[in-house]
């Protein structure tokens, strides 16, 4: 079975206490599903190309199905709530290689 991978780039970050709730309610929601952060970088980002010296965040799940399930749980939703229109971020749900 593939992996199932969120990928998440941040744009821009208009409210920083509203990603704060977002992340203290996203982590445990994801890592209830199995999900595991290969990165929630904030330092150490080489841009290239187009991209922006912002947050990334890579995590893990053992399908691409537990990656979509844990995306449209109730407790990831809430977190989306909490974080409103505090980031503009690129996000996808992709399936490994």
């Amino acid at each position: 079975m593939k992996k199932g991978y969120w990928v998440v780039v941040y744009r821009s970050i208009s409210d920083e206490s509203a990603v704060k709730a977002y992340g203290q309610l996203a982590v445990p929601a994801l890592e209830s599903f199995g999900g595991r952060f290969l990165t929630r970088s904030t330092s150490q980002i080489q841009t290239r190309e187009a991209g922006l010296q912002l947050r990334a965040v890579l995590v893990e799940f053992d399908s691409y199905e537990i990656a979509l399930a844990a995306y449209e749980s109730k407790a990831y939703q809430k977190a989306l709530q909490a974080l409103g229109s505090g980031a503009e971020r690129d996000f996808r749900i992709v399936e490994g290689a």
